[in-house]
């Protein structure tokens, strides 16, 4: 009978220790923004190469063509039939 006692003690230590640990944030199943996926983003291709990226990573030219990197702009506006 003491056991079973001991075991409900335990049993309501742990339940309250697990609730104050959800309530102040250091729970792994932690519901902060920053840690929720992100929304989907536009992929775009690379003028230059064909690497598709997200449109928020490219470098613009002065035609509004999208690069992956300045210097595949750069190669670009060397080389325009390069593609």
């Amino acid at each position: 009978m003491k056991y079973l006692l001991v075991m409900l003690v335990v049993a309501i230590a742990i339940g309250i220790w697990r609730k104050k640990r959800r309530v102040h944030g250091s729970s792994t199943t932690s519901t902060n923004p920053s840690t929720a996926l992100s929304k989907p983003q536009s992929m775009v291709e690379c003028t230059y190469c064909g690497l598709h990226l997200p449109q928020t990573d490219t470098v613009a030219d002065a035609q509004g063509q999208l690069y992956c990197s300045a210097e595949h702009r750069h190669l670009a506006a060397q080389d325009p039939n390069s593609r």
